[in-house]
């Protein structure tokens, strides 16, 4: 069984924020992900629904023998139990973890796709991927993360705040 590179993305904006991202973290490394490198902390404003409490994000870089669905069904449980329930979709949530990218794969089904398919629109994604991971190619867009960054709007740059190591 051979290890994958993934690229996660997490976000909190319930509760203690912070305490719930290194929770998901730890939790994550207990259940077989190795996290390699991890972004600052970055506050960032909600996003879809704008009438929400400020996020914060970080994006991890990790190694893992878990298949991309064994990944998915670990990252929907450490969500449940850090708390997270069912919501409105892009509402306030204890945690959200997402796969950004499991290695180079391009991969659709009703539970996931991979590379994740709005990443590329998110500065709150692309800011701290773009910190840990700059030269890290989009499998599809065939454009590093530096790239993707850089042609963000500049609303989606606006009204982050780097905040503390993870």
């Amino acid at each position: 069984m051979s290890e994958h590179a993934v690229t996660l993305s997490l976000g909190s904006n319930l509760g203690n924020r912070l305490g719930m991202l290194r929770s998901a973290l730890a939790k994550l490394e207990e259940g077989g992900v190795t996290i390699t490198a991890a972004s600052r902390v970055c506050e960032t404003k909600p996003w879809g629904v704008t009438e929400q409490p400020l996020f914060l994000n970080i994006c991890a870089k990790a190694l893992t023998r878990l298949a991309a669905e064994d990944l998915l069904f670990l990252l929907k449980k450490t969500e449940a139990e850090l708390g997270r329930s069912a919501g409105e979709r892009w509402g306030p949530r204890e945690i959200d973890i997402d796969i950004i990218f499991f290695d180079s794969l391009r991969f659709e089904s009703e539970e996931m796709a991979i590379p994740h398919p709005r990443m590329h629109e998110r500065g709150f994604v692309l800011a701290p991927l773009a910190e840990i991971a700059p030269d890290d190619v989009h499998p599809v867009l065939k454009k590093s993360v530096k790239e993707l960054y850089d042609a963000l709007p500049d609303s989606e740059k606006e009204g982050m705040t780097w905040i503390t190591k993870i």
